[in-house]
């Protein structure tokens, strides 16, 4: 019931943009601030390599996440250093505009929980949990925004598209 209301309310849509303008403005800050006053990954990777969530027991909780981390991460910092700030910067403008809203949110739970996953707390928790109500809505979340529009426009094209290539087949 309550996704239903989610995912087809007006009300619902009308928080949801709320919520959607509060996660985009956060995002978007984050990354045009990296883009504009330099950002260099490899100190935070070095720092949660050195530093890896342990649990009560001492150990390693995400020991595959500190090796991706070490051995594919922290070598190929160069594309972090453009991955995080423009990714950050895009998913904060999907959602600013409500233009392909889930995918924005979909990519910034999956940031979120890299984050968490080396150890960064923060604003993260609150920020999946908002991000899962967004997306669970979908195209509810972006009713008040692009979405409106590029939605209808990609589901015709695409429609399209699968029915003139069925048809050829």
């Amino acid at each position: 019931m309550f996704a239903n209301w989610l995912r087809e309310n007006k009300i619902a849509a009308g928080i949801l943009t709320v919520l959607r303008l509060y996660l985009g403005y956060s995002w978007f800050t984050a990354g045009f601030n990296k883009i504009t006053g330099g950002f260099d990954a490899a100190g935070f990777l070095k720092g949660a390599i050195a530093n890896p969530v342990k649990g009560p027991d001492g150990n390693m909780v995400y020991s595959w996440y500190v090796s991706f981390l070490e051995n594919f991460a922290l070598p190929n910092i160069d594309v972090f250093n453009f991955i995080v700030p423009w990714g950050e910067t895009l998913i904060g403008l999907g959602l600013l505009l409500g233009c392909l809203t889930t995918t924005a949110m979909f990519f910034g739970l999956v940031m979120n929980f890299s984050f968490f996953l080396a150890g960064t707390v923060s604003h993260n928790p609150t920020d999946i949990f908002l991000g899962f109500i967004i997306l669970a809505a979908g195209y509810n979340a972006g009713r008040y925004g692009l979405d409106r529009w590029v939605v209808p426009f990609f589901r015709k094209t695409v429609l399209k598209e699968t029915n003139t290539a069925k048809q050829h087949a």
